[in-house]
C-alpha cells in the first residue's frame, strides 16, 4: 500500500510540480537549501535574455542585408552624389583646347555647374591640323594639356575620368591618311595619361554634330532645353575654317540635314549643317585666291600693269612678308605679290565679294531652296545665338550683344575707309593680320546673316554672343552634357538589370557575400548564446517525490 501511495503522488504531483515556476534547480552542494536552490523563474529570465538577444541580432542582420541590397538597386539614384569628372578636348583649327568638367549625379540626373573648381579650360596654338607634316608634333600640346587635367582632378580618380579628343574642320579639311596619322599619335598621349580612355574616343566629328553640340550648350545655357521646341533658341557658328547652323525646323527635310535629339522627355527635330570652307579664315582665303588667279571677280579691278585690288583690305595697307607667304601658298607657283597688290578699302565692294564667294555654285541647287551655294538651308524661324567669329567681331567695334546688322555696317563702313596707319595704332595688342580680317568680317558676316540668311538689318531676334550668363557658348560643352545625359538615363533605365546581373553572373562574388555573411553571422551568434545558455537537466528525486532541474554546466 505504501508504495502504491507513492505512486499516487507522483501522478498527482505532475501536475502542479511540473509547472516551469516550482522547478528546482540543485547545485552540487546540497548542504545549504537557501544558497543551491533556485527557482526555474530566474533560469527562464536568462534563456529569455539569450533569446532576445539572439532576435536583436537576426533582426540587425536582417536590416544590414536588406540595406546591401538597396544599394545595388538604388546606388545610382543618390540624393547626393559624389564629386565625378570628365575631359573633352576641342581640336579645332585655330588650337587645341581642353575642357575639364566636374559633374555630380543627383536623383539619378546629373547636375552641371561650370563655374569654379568644377569647370577648367585651357587653349593652346596651334590646331592638330597644324601637324600635318609632323604629326609627331601634335604630342608636345597634347602632354601639356593632359598635365592641365591631371592638375584639377583628383588622383585617385583618374582611373574612372573618361577623355575624349573631338576634332573639327581643321582636321577635316586634312586627306584622311593625315587625319589618322595624327589621331594615332593623339591616341598613343591619351593612352598613356591614366586617364579612361578608348581608341574610337579620339575621332574627327561632323560638321552636324558640332553644330548640335553647340545648339544643346546654347539652350541648356538659356534654360530652354528639355522644354517646348518652339520656344528653343537657334545657333549660327561662324569658325575659322566653317560656319555651323542649327535650329528647330518643322520644314521637311532630307536625311542628311535632319537630326532628331532628346533631353529628358522631349524631342527635338532639328536642321543641322556644317558649310565647309565657308568659315571667316576659309572664305577670306577663298576671296584672296579669287584675286590672285584672275577669276573674273566683280570685286578685282584689274589693269594693264597686272595691279589688283583687294576691296576687303584698309587704305594704305601693305602686304608684309607674313601675309606674302601666306597668299604664295594659295598659287601654283611664285609671284611677286607685293609688286601687284592695292588695297582698295571699299565696304561695299569686299560685301559683294563676300555674296560672290556665298552663292558660288548655287545654280547647282537641287532643292527647293539653297542659301549658301549648292547646299539645302530651310527658312530662318525664332530667335538664334550668333557665336566665335560674330561675337568677336562685334565685340572688336564695340557694337555690344544685341547689335542690330545695321549697326555692323556702320561700323565695317568707317573701319574698311580708315587709314592702315590710323587702324595699327588703335590696337597695337593684335597682329596685323588679324586686324586686317575685320574688315572683311563685318562684311562677310552681313552678307552671310542677311544676303544669304534673309534676317532683317534691325532683327532683334538675332544676338551676339559667346556666353549666356556664365556659361560659355563651346560646342564641347554641348557634347558633354549630351553625352552625360545620355549616359545616365540608359544606366538609370537598366539599374534593374544590372543590380541582376551583378547577383546571379557566373563570376559574381556579390552573390556569395550576401548570402554567405548573413549565414555566418548567424551562425554565430547562435554559437554564442548557445555557450552563454546554461546546460539543464531535469531529474526525478525519489525522496522527494519531485522533478528537480539540475544544471549540467
Amino acid at each position: 500500500m505504501r508504495r502504491s501511495h507513492a505512486r499516487s503522488r507522483v501522478k498527482n504531483s505532475s501536475k502542479t510540480d511540473m509547472d516551469p515556476i516550482k522547478f528546482q534547480i540543485r547545485s552540487g552542494n546540497r548542504a545549504s537549501s537557501s544558497s543551491s536552490t533556485y527557482t526555474l523563474t530566474k533560469s527562464n529570465s536568462k534563456h529569455a535574455k539569450s533569446n532576445l538577444m539572439l532576435t536583436v541580432a537576426s533582426i540587425s542582420i536582417v536590416f544590414g542585408f536588406l540595406f546591401l541590397f538597396y544599394s545595388i538597386l538604388f546606388s545610382g539614384g543618390n540624393l547626393r552624389g559624389s564629386l565625378r569628372y570628365s575631359v573633352v578636348i576641342d581640336g579645332g583649327s585655330t588650337g587645341t583646347r581642353i575642357h575639364v568638367f566636374g559633374y555630380r549625379i543627383e536623383s539619378g540626373k546629373p547636375v552641371f555647374e561650370f563655374r569654379g573648381a568644377n569647370y577648367a579650360s585651357l587653349k593652346l596654338h596651334p590646331g592638330l591640323s597644324a601637324f600635318a607634316d609632323d604629326p609627331d608634333g601634335a604630342s608636345v600640346s597634347l602632354t601639356e594639356l593632359v598635365e592641365f587635367a591631371k592638375g584639377r582632378i583628383p588622383k585617385g580618380m583618374w582611373m574612372e575620368t573618361e577623355v575624349r579628343l573631338m576634332a573639327t574642320a581643321g582636321m577635316r579639311l586634312l586627306e584622311l591618311p593625315v587625319q589618322e596619322k595624327i589621331l594615332g599619335v593623339a591616341r598613343r598621349v591619351l593612352k598613356s595619361s591614366g586617364f579612361l580612355f578608348r581608341d574610337e574616343w579620339a575621332s574627327v566629328i561632323s560638321g552636324s554634330d558640332e553644330g548640335v553640340y553647340a545648339w544643346v550648350v546654347a539652350n541648356f545655357a538659356l534654360g530652354s532645353l528639355g522644354a517646348d521646341p518652339l520656344k528653343t533658341t537657334g545657333i549660327v557658328e561662324l569658325g575659322g575654317a566653317s560656319a555651323q547652323v542649327t535650329f528647330v525646323s518643322s520644314e521637311p527635310m532630307p536625311p542628311e540635314f535632319s537630326r532628331t535629339i532628346s533631353f529628358g522627355n522631349v524631342s527635338y527635330n532639328l536642321y543641322s549643317h556644317s558649310f565647309l570652307h565657308f568659315g571667316q579664315n576659309a572664305a577670306h582665303d577663298k576671296l584672296w585666291g579669287s584675286l590672285l588667279l584672275r577669276d573674273h571677280n566683280p570685286a578685282m579691278e584689274s589693269t594693264r600693269e597686272k595691279i589688283f585690288t583687294d576691296p576687303c583690305a584698309p587704305r594704305g595697307y601693305n602686304l608684309d612678308a607674313n601675309t606674302q607667304k601666306h597668299l604664295s601658298g594659295l598659287l601654283a607657283e611664285e609671284s611677286r605679290i607685293s609688286d601687284s597688290f592695292q588695297a582698295g578699302g571699299n565696304y561695299s565692294q569686299c560685301r559683294s565679294a563676300a555674296l560672290n564667294i556665298l552663292q558660288e555654285g548655287n545654280e547647282k541647287c537641287s532643292y527647293q531652296h539653297c542659301s549658301i551655294g549648292s547646299t539645302f538651308t530651310p527658312k530662318l524661324r525664332g530667335r538664334f545665338l550668333a557665336t566665335e567669329n560674330f561675337f568677336y567681331t562685334s565685340k572688336f567695334f564695340g557694337l555690344g550683344e544685341k547689335a542690330w546688322l545695321s549697326k555692323m555696317i556702320s561700323a565695317g563702313e568707317r573701319f574698311c575707309g580708315e587709314d592702315w596707319s590710323k587702324l595699327r595704332v588703335k590696337d597695337p595688342s593684335l597682329d596685323e593680320e588679324d586686324i586686317l580680317r575685320y574688315c572683311f568680317s563685318s562684311a562677310y558676316i552681313v552678307s552671310l546673316l542677311h544676303d544669304t540668311f534673309g534676317i532683317p538689318l534691325d532683327d532683334e531676334r538675332i544676338g551676339f554672343a559667346n556666353q549666356a550668363g556664365d556659361i560659355p557658348l563651346d560646342w564641347a560643352l554641348g557634347a558633354f552634357i549630351l553625352q552625360t545625359a545620355t549616359e545616365t538615363s540608359q544606366h538609370s533605365s537598366s539599374d534593374n538589370l544590372h543590380w541582376f546581373h551583378a547577383l546571379f553572373s557566373h563570376d559574381s562574388k556579390l552573390l556569395h557575400y550576401i548570402i554567405g555573411i548573413p549565414i555566418l553571422m548567424t551562425a554565430l551568434v547562435y554559437l554564442v548564446t548557445k555557450w552563454r545558455k546554461p546546460q539543464l537537466k531535469t531529474i526525478y528525486d525519489l525522496e522527494k517525490g519531485r522533478y528537480i532541474v539540475t544544471r549540467i554546466r
